[in-house]
């Protein structure tokens, strides 16, 4: 079908737009569902050359719109400038739409052959470059995948299990390029295609949510909001100075667990909590000590390397009943520019990003911790659980090794102070909740200021707290053993849509070549 320039433009901003509106705090799901077709529609019949732009434009239109919370970051906790702060963000809106040009030139070469093998490849391509997205280095961010507009449909949802987050992804691209077909071919049959598609995918999610499984949890831990104000810098008598503040929440802590014993957790760490420090470390001991439970709090934990240099890590630390360090985690996934400075030989602007940031080093290792303090079916050791931090919650592939690991339950800690009241917050907790239902367990989620909840294995939020307030949330669990085709196989589904992406792609070349 040929549509004229100005035509594809409008599609390719509006599929951008169209996505971006799909996830909080926009909130209008339903768009995805035509996001991929707008731009398979600029894409296919478009010359090569000139398709790249449709993608660009796309990208460039996507990542500003969902994403604005970045540049509110780095100008109020990165001591950026306003206009540095969102050429920032048009940079990633670049680098999505470098991205995104790629798919604009496939469904375009694909589309010489024939409308049928572009819209056929269509949705096996967007989820390789999602994919490429999750993979790529020190620029990864998979963040807001097209999958998760979904997430809010109990029904759909459990689809992840089996492929990821991905499954989602490719689902409602099929959907949407089967849209793109219809407008393309104006045939009887895809309009019967189309509506059958709609009719079923209405009766699953309306149907489905009645038919998936409700499970009664036997434990309960206590999840502690601290809800400290975010600082760039804390001077070095903060302790003293919150001495007060922090008295009030061990007694909340304490409290909580001796009325209903379980697992205390505070969240990733909100304030300067050191083990290092004598003040906190006496804190956290009494915590675990006096109430007679497993207590798991995020700290800076300090350690030497093989060279005998002291280094830093983003950790979070347990202590068992007695009050001796049983388990440390040290975050894997650093936030460039964040957490860390990749390439700080060359990028030496960054060094204004995390001039007031710590500089972390990642761990090593997705280990598993053990709760001495649960009475289960478990081992004698106690049972299993992971614990991720933050960041790390938008990275599926990585969160299923702690289920491969032995995990049986599954723990996230998070300061999204530095978020603020953006959307940034919603949307976190969207993509965390996902990785419940991937490994089927049970998640509980910490954070500083919101949201504080527990999310069963098919995804539910059964226990949430109010945002900004400190206090303490009786949050129901429990452990599974069982594996799932995701946890146990991993990216198997989306390293079969490369596949099946590169064979469609070079079948497509190869009959034009020769046609020609």
């Amino acid at each position: 079908m040929r549509f004229p320039r100005y035509l594809r433009v409008l599609l390719a901003v509006g599929s951008g737009a169209t996505l971006a509106l799909s996830f909080p705090n926009y909130n209008l799901p339903l768009l995805a569902w035509l996001a991929v077709g707008m731009l398979v529609l600029a894409s296919a019949g478009a010359r090569p050359i000139e398709s790249l732009l449709y993608g660009f434009l796309h990208g460039i239109v996507f990542y500003p719109v969902c994403l604005p919370w970045i540049a509110v970051v780095m100008h109020q906790y990165g001591n950026v400038d306003p206009g540095m702060s969102a050429g920032i963000v048009s940079l990633i809106g670049i680098a999505g739409g470098i991205v995104c040009s790629i798919f604009s030139l496939c469904v375009a070469l694909a589309a010489r052959k024939s409308a049928a093998l572009a819209c056929g490849l269509a949705p096996f391509l967007w989820v390789s470059l999602e994919f490429l997205r999750a993979h790529l280095p020190i620029i990864g961010f998979p963040w807001n995948l097209t999958g998760y507009a979904a997430c809010g449909s109990l029904a759909l949802l459990q689809l992840v299990p089996l492929t990821g987050i991905y499954g989602l992804s490719f689902l409602m691209a099929a959907y949407s390029a089967m849209l793109a077909y219809l407008v393309i071919a104006r045939t009887q049959r895809a309009w019967k295609l189309v509506l059958v598609g709609w009719a079923l995918l209405i009766l699953v999610a309306a149907v489905g949510r009645y038919l998936v499984p409700r499970e009664t949890p036997r434990f309960v831990a206590h999840l502690v909001q601290t809800n400290f104000p975010q600082s760039e810098q804390y001077p070095a008598r903060w302790l003293e100075i919150h001495a007060g503040e922090l008295q009030e929440l061990e007694r909340i802590s304490v409290d909580a667990a001796k009325k209903t014993p379980g697992l205390i957790v505070w969240p990733e760490v909100p304030a300067p909590f050191s083990f290092e420090e004598p003040a906190f470390a006496a804190l956290a001991t009494h915590i675990a000590r006096d109430s007679g439970v497993d207590f798991l709090v995020g700290v800076v934990d300090w350690k030497r390397d093989a060279n005998g240099q002291w280094i830093a890590s983003n950790s979070a630390v347990l202590l068992d009943p007695s009050g001796r360090r049983t388990f440390t985690y040290d975050k894997i996934h650093l936030v460039p520019f964040g957490e860390y400075v990749p390439l700080r030989r060359w990028l030496t602007f960054a060094s204004r990003l995390t001039a007031d940031l710590s500089d972390f080093t990642p761990g090593s290792r997705y280990g598993v911790g053990h709760l001495r303090s649960v009475e289960t079916y478990a081992p004698s050791a106690g049972p299993p659980f992971g614990v991720f931090i933050c960041y790390e919650a938008i990275f599926p592939g990585e969160i299923r090794r702690f289920t491969a690991n032995g995990a049986e339950l599954l723990i996230n800690i998070s300061n999204d102070g530095w978020f603020g009241r953006s959307a940034a917050p919603a949307q976190h907790l969207m993509m965390a909740r996902v990785r419940a239902v991937e490994s089927r367990r049970w998640l509980l989620r910490d954070t500083n200021n919101g949201y504080t909840v527990s999310v069963d294995p098919y995804g539910r939020v059964v226990a949430s707290m109010a945002s900004d307030v400190r206090g303490e949330l009786d949050a129901p669990y429990d452990f599974r053993r069982d594996l799932t085709p995701y946890a146990r196989f991993g990216d198997w589904f989306s390293w079969l849509c490369v596949l099946v992406s590169v064979a469609l792609i070079v079948v497509g070349v190869r009959r034009k070549t020769i046609a020609s």
